[in-house]
């Protein structure tokens, strides 16, 4: 008989907390939320999907564990939670638009739904307006909350030593914003990047720089080496796909990241077995998904208040 896992999801600085369900639809995936609690994180909105909610979990183990149900997220009840391996959860709270594929994995009960549609309402606008940052705390109902974030161990000094400055880095900046992004938002910018003195079109491809190095490169090596791959392909995977936006990012004021991808560019020659491979990367991609995240929080999304979706003919 399976255990009823019963969580508690709670935005302190709203004033709001709202009780859910873990389920058997992806029991596996269940599994890895609940072994991570409690932790906090980041609270974001989606941006272009609907009314949905989502934040960064600290777990490595949602980047390649397999979803055995998946559903179209428009089809399924408002305060159904997911798990996905962009290392999101996320929660429905009306109507979305987007046809995507998504892994429930619990449900938020019934006489508890009002408040999650006033925390998506009150997210949207922190994101959206004001920028001050909501902070999610997940953790098993009737227990403490508390954070912390997991270190993979990796057999060679000088890449354990890179895996340790980078978990010190994301532990660094997991509830706070990172001072090199909060000085780009600002417009210091010391190599000058930003045609014409401009600093939107620079945030505008930070954001779309930062996003898939976290969410495709990182975490597809993340998978290509759970499935197998040879290490001499992965190293050259890693070669291609990681340095040019590594180094762009670099230049547009994200040094702490471009030094530690030189780092690993510098030493992938000594990682010799999966398992290393693979912690190094996991620490790498939730690295790159906390800087994501905050800079979706921090970008000046009210610059197109102008711009609204019509129906009028063209």
């Amino acid at each position: 008989m399976n255990e009823t896992k019963r969580v508690e999801i709670s935005w302190p600085g709203l004033d709001i907390t709202v009780a859910a369900e873990l389920d058997q639809r992806n029991p596996a995936l269940a599994q890895c939320l609940w072994d991570a609690l409690p932790y906090r994180s980041l609270q974001g909105h989606a941006l272009v999907a609907g009314y949905h909610l989502y934040h960064l979990a600290p777990v490595h183990t949602l980047l390649h564990t397999p979803a055995e149900y998946k559903v179209d997220r428009r089809t399924v009840p408002d305060g159904t939670l997911f798990c996905s391996r962009l290392q999101h959860l996320g929660i429905k709270y009306g109507e979305l638009t987007e046809p995507m594929t998504a892994t429930p994995i619990g449900q938020v009960v019934e006489d508890d739904l009002d408040a999650l549609t006033q925390a998506g309402r009150d997210v949207w606008n922190a994101v959206y307006t004001t920028k001050q940052p909501v902070i999610a705390e997940v953790r098993r109902a009737g227990e403490a909350g508390g954070h912390v974030l997991p270190r993979l161990p990796i057999g060679d000094p000088q890449l354990n030593a890179l895996a340790a400055d980078v978990h010190a880095e994301t532990e660094r900046i997991w509830l706070d914003p990172p001072r090199e992004l909060v000085d780009l938002h600002q417009g210091r910018i010391p190599s000058g990047a930003g045609s014409y003195e401009t600093v939107l079109t620079t945030l505008l491809f930070v954001n779309g720089e930062t996003r898939p190095l976290g969410y495709s490169c990182y975490g597809g090596l993340v998978r290509a080496a759970l499935d197998g791959m040879p290490m001499p392909w992965l190293r050259q995977m890693t070669r291609q796909l990681a340095h040019t936006p590594a180094e762009f990012l670099g230049y547009c004021g994200l040094d702490t990241l471009w030094g530690f991808t030189q780092r690993l560019l510098d030493g992938l020659e000594r990682l010799d077995c999966h398992e290393d491979f693979v912690a190094v990367m996991a620490h790498m991609a939730l690295y790159c998904n906390c800087l994501g995240g905050w800079n979706l929080h921090l970008f000046p999304w009210e610059a197109g208040e102008s711009l609204r979706r019509t129906t009028e003919p063209a």
